[in-house]
Protein backbone atom coordinates (compact mmCIF):
# COMPACT_ATOMS: atom_id res chain seq x y z
CA UNK A 1 0.00 0.00 0.00
CA UNK A 2 1.03 3.60 -0.49
CA UNK A 3 1.69 4.49 3.15
CA UNK A 4 4.73 2.55 4.34
CA UNK A 5 3.42 1.94 7.88
CA UNK A 6 0.24 1.38 9.84
CA UNK A 7 0.28 4.60 11.87
CA UNK A 8 -0.15 8.25 10.91
CA UNK A 9 -0.07 11.61 12.71
CA UNK A 10 -2.05 14.44 11.10
CA UNK A 11 -2.27 17.97 12.47
CA UNK A 12 -3.97 21.12 11.18
CA UNK A 13 -3.38 24.50 12.78
CA UNK A 14 -3.12 28.26 12.35
CA UNK A 15 -0.34 30.56 13.49
CA UNK A 16 -0.17 33.82 15.37
CA UNK A 17 -0.13 36.82 13.05
CA UNK A 18 3.00 37.27 10.90
CA UNK A 19 4.81 34.30 12.47
CA UNK A 20 4.77 31.98 9.45
CA UNK A 21 8.44 32.38 8.51
CA UNK A 22 9.56 31.84 12.12
CA UNK A 23 7.44 28.71 12.38
CA UNK A 24 8.60 27.24 9.07
CA UNK A 25 12.28 27.78 9.93
CA UNK A 26 11.86 25.96 13.26
CA UNK A 27 9.70 23.21 11.80
CA UNK A 28 12.09 22.47 8.91
CA UNK A 29 15.41 22.79 10.74
CA UNK A 30 14.61 21.36 14.17
CA UNK A 31 11.13 19.95 14.72
CA UNK A 32 10.74 17.55 11.81
CA UNK A 33 14.31 16.30 12.22
CA UNK A 34 13.71 15.72 15.94
CA UNK A 35 10.45 13.84 15.33
CA UNK A 36 11.56 11.72 12.38
CA UNK A 37 14.75 10.67 14.15
CA UNK A 38 12.59 8.65 16.58
CA UNK A 39 12.56 4.91 15.94
CA UNK A 40 9.43 3.96 14.01
CA UNK A 41 8.95 7.35 12.32
CA UNK A 42 9.24 6.82 8.56
CA UNK A 43 8.58 10.09 6.72
CA UNK A 44 7.00 13.49 7.19
CA UNK A 45 5.58 16.36 5.17
CA UNK A 46 4.34 19.88 5.83
CA UNK A 47 1.69 21.55 3.67
CA UNK A 48 0.31 25.09 3.37
CA UNK A 49 -3.35 25.95 2.77
CA UNK A 50 -4.51 27.05 -0.68
CA UNK A 51 -8.01 27.88 0.57
CA UNK A 52 -9.45 29.30 3.79
CA UNK A 53 -8.62 26.18 5.81
CA UNK A 54 -6.12 26.11 8.65
CA UNK A 55 -2.76 27.48 7.47
CA UNK A 56 -0.62 24.41 8.10
CA UNK A 57 -1.13 20.65 7.77
CA UNK A 58 1.58 18.27 9.02
CA UNK A 59 1.71 14.51 8.39
CA UNK A 60 4.06 11.96 9.95
CA UNK A 61 3.91 8.35 8.78
CA UNK A 62 4.94 5.74 11.34
CA UNK A 63 5.36 2.00 11.61
CA UNK A 64 2.31 1.77 13.87
CA UNK A 65 0.01 3.94 15.95
CA UNK A 66 1.86 2.55 18.99
CA UNK A 67 4.94 4.45 17.76
CA UNK A 68 2.95 7.63 18.49
CA UNK A 69 2.54 6.60 22.13
CA UNK A 70 6.05 5.18 22.57
CA UNK A 71 8.33 6.23 25.46
CA UNK A 72 10.79 7.78 22.97
CA UNK A 73 8.12 9.99 21.41
CA UNK A 74 6.59 10.97 24.73
CA UNK A 75 10.05 11.87 26.03
CA UNK A 76 10.42 14.42 23.21
CA UNK A 77 6.91 15.79 23.78
CA UNK A 78 7.58 16.23 27.49
CA UNK A 79 11.00 17.86 27.10
CA UNK A 80 10.59 20.48 24.35
CA UNK A 81 13.69 22.45 23.45
CA UNK A 82 13.75 26.19 24.13
CA UNK A 83 13.17 26.80 20.40
CA UNK A 84 10.20 24.44 20.45
CA UNK A 85 8.73 26.14 23.51
CA UNK A 86 8.77 29.47 21.68
CA UNK A 87 7.47 28.00 18.43
CA UNK A 88 4.66 25.97 19.97
CA UNK A 89 3.43 29.20 21.51
CA UNK A 90 2.78 30.51 17.97
CA UNK A 91 0.31 27.72 17.22
CA UNK A 92 -3.44 28.37 17.37
CA UNK A 93 -6.47 26.18 16.78
CA UNK A 94 -4.66 22.83 16.85
CA UNK A 95 -6.34 19.67 15.56
CA UNK A 96 -3.92 16.84 16.35
CA UNK A 97 -5.05 13.36 15.34
CA UNK A 98 -3.11 10.13 15.89
CA UNK A 99 -4.57 7.43 13.69
CA UNK A 100 -4.40 3.95 12.23
CA UNK A 101 -4.10 3.58 8.47
CA UNK A 102 -7.35 1.84 7.51
CA UNK A 103 -6.79 1.82 3.74
CA UNK A 104 -4.15 3.23 1.40
CA UNK A 105 -3.92 3.28 -2.39
CA UNK A 106 -1.47 4.58 -4.99
CA UNK A 107 2.17 5.56 -4.70
CA UNK A 108 4.48 8.53 -4.34
CA UNK A 109 4.23 11.94 -2.72
CA UNK A 110 1.98 14.49 -4.42
CA UNK A 111 2.59 18.22 -4.43
CA UNK A 112 -1.09 18.87 -3.67
CA UNK A 113 -3.15 17.44 -0.84
CA UNK A 114 -6.89 17.36 -0.24
CA UNK A 115 -7.89 16.61 3.35
CA UNK A 116 -11.30 15.75 4.77
CA UNK A 117 -12.24 15.32 8.42
CA UNK A 118 -15.37 13.18 8.57
CA UNK A 119 -17.49 10.83 10.65
CA UNK A 120 -19.91 8.10 9.65
CA UNK A 121 -23.60 8.44 10.40
CA UNK A 122 -24.78 6.03 13.13
CA UNK A 123 -24.86 2.52 11.70
CA UNK A 124 -23.11 3.57 8.47
CA UNK A 125 -19.44 3.01 9.36
CA UNK A 126 -19.06 -0.26 7.46
CA UNK A 127 -20.93 1.05 4.41
CA UNK A 128 -18.83 4.23 4.26
CA UNK A 129 -15.54 2.45 4.86
CA UNK A 130 -16.25 -0.19 2.21
CA UNK A 131 -17.20 2.40 -0.39
CA UNK A 132 -14.07 4.42 0.30
CA UNK A 133 -11.67 1.46 0.40
CA UNK A 134 -13.12 -0.56 -2.47
CA UNK A 135 -14.41 2.10 -4.86
CA UNK A 136 -13.74 5.79 -4.25
CA UNK A 137 -10.11 5.69 -3.15
CA UNK A 138 -8.72 3.29 -5.79
CA UNK A 139 -10.53 5.34 -8.44
CA UNK A 140 -9.12 8.62 -7.15
CA UNK A 141 -5.57 7.26 -6.81
CA UNK A 142 -5.60 6.20 -10.47
CA UNK A 143 -7.01 9.40 -11.95
CA UNK A 144 -4.90 11.71 -14.09
CA UNK A 145 -3.43 14.43 -11.88
CA UNK A 146 -3.75 12.34 -8.69
CA UNK A 147 -1.45 9.68 -7.25
CA UNK A 148 -2.67 8.39 -3.87
CA UNK A 149 -5.56 8.23 -1.40
CA UNK A 150 -5.53 7.22 2.27
CA UNK A 151 -8.16 6.61 4.96
CA UNK A 152 -7.15 7.09 8.60
CA UNK A 153 -9.23 6.28 11.68
CA UNK A 154 -8.30 8.09 14.88
CA UNK A 155 -7.00 6.32 17.96
CA UNK A 156 -8.76 8.30 20.68
CA UNK A 157 -6.55 7.05 23.52
CA UNK A 158 -3.26 7.87 21.80
CA UNK A 159 -4.58 11.27 20.67
CA UNK A 160 -5.63 12.16 24.23
CA UNK A 161 -2.32 11.48 26.01
CA UNK A 162 -1.31 14.57 28.04
CA UNK A 163 2.08 16.13 27.26
CA UNK A 164 4.11 19.23 28.08
CA UNK A 165 3.75 20.51 24.50
CA UNK A 166 -0.04 20.33 24.82
CA UNK A 167 0.19 22.36 28.02
CA UNK A 168 2.17 25.08 26.23
CA UNK A 169 -0.66 25.43 23.67
CA UNK A 170 -3.10 26.07 26.55
CA UNK A 171 -6.30 25.39 24.58
CA UNK A 172 -7.26 21.69 24.26
CA UNK A 173 -6.45 20.05 20.92
CA UNK A 174 -9.29 19.01 18.63
CA UNK A 175 -9.22 15.43 17.32
CA UNK A 176 -10.72 14.27 14.03
CA UNK A 177 -12.71 11.02 13.83
CA UNK A 178 -11.87 9.77 10.33
CA UNK A 179 -9.43 11.48 7.96
CA UNK A 180 -9.37 11.12 4.19
CA UNK A 181 -6.24 12.28 2.32
CA UNK A 182 -6.01 12.54 -1.47
CA UNK A 183 -2.64 13.42 -3.05
CA UNK A 184 -1.96 14.70 -6.54
CA UNK A 185 0.49 16.41 -8.85
CA UNK A 186 -2.08 18.72 -10.47
CA UNK A 187 -3.94 21.37 -8.47
CA UNK A 188 -7.05 21.29 -10.65
CA UNK A 189 -7.35 17.52 -10.19
CA UNK A 190 -7.07 17.90 -6.41
CA UNK A 191 -9.75 20.61 -6.48
CA UNK A 192 -12.01 18.34 -8.55
CA UNK A 193 -11.50 15.49 -6.08
CA UNK A 194 -12.60 17.77 -3.27
CA UNK A 195 -15.67 18.86 -5.23
CA UNK A 196 -16.67 15.31 -6.16
CA UNK A 197 -16.36 14.00 -2.60
CA UNK A 198 -18.34 16.99 -1.30
CA UNK A 199 -21.03 16.75 -3.99
CA UNK A 200 -23.79 14.42 -5.15
CA UNK A 201 -22.72 10.77 -5.04
CA UNK A 202 -19.91 11.62 -2.63
CA UNK A 203 -19.28 11.14 1.07
CA UNK A 204 -22.69 12.16 2.41
CA UNK A 205 -24.54 9.88 -0.02
CA UNK A 206 -22.44 6.96 1.24
CA UNK A 207 -22.97 7.46 4.96
CA UNK A 208 -20.82 10.38 6.12
CA UNK A 209 -22.31 13.06 8.33
CA UNK A 210 -23.01 16.46 6.83
CA UNK A 211 -20.48 19.20 7.47
CA UNK A 212 -17.33 17.15 6.80
CA UNK A 213 -14.30 19.47 7.01
CA UNK A 214 -12.35 19.86 3.78
CA UNK A 215 -9.05 21.58 2.98
CA UNK A 216 -6.74 22.00 -0.01
CA UNK A 217 -2.98 22.24 0.55
CA UNK A 218 0.31 22.49 -1.32
CA UNK A 219 3.53 20.79 -0.22
CA UNK A 220 6.02 23.00 1.65
CA UNK A 221 8.63 20.54 2.89
CA UNK A 222 9.18 16.78 3.16
CA UNK A 223 11.78 14.68 4.98
CA UNK A 224 12.44 10.97 5.34
CA UNK A 225 13.18 9.17 8.56
CA UNK A 226 16.52 8.05 7.12
CA UNK A 227 17.58 11.65 6.46
CA UNK A 228 16.42 12.81 9.89
CA UNK A 229 18.28 10.06 11.74
CA UNK A 230 21.50 11.10 9.96
CA UNK A 231 20.94 14.78 10.84
CA UNK A 232 19.70 14.45 14.42
CA UNK A 233 21.93 15.70 17.22
CA UNK A 234 20.57 15.48 20.79
CA UNK A 235 20.31 18.83 22.64
CA UNK A 236 23.32 19.74 24.76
Amino acid sequence: MAMPGEGCFVAWYDLASRRGADHDHWHSHEHMIERLAILGFLQGARYRALDDGKRTCVIYQTESVETLASPAYLERLNAPTSWSQRAVGMIEGMNRTLARVASSHGAGLGGYLMTAQLSPEPGQAETLRNWLADDAMPTLAGQAGLNAAHLLIADADASALPTEEKAIRRAPDEVADWVLLVEGYDQAAAEQALASLNGAGGLIDHGATAGSGFGLYTLDFALSGTEAKALWRPPG
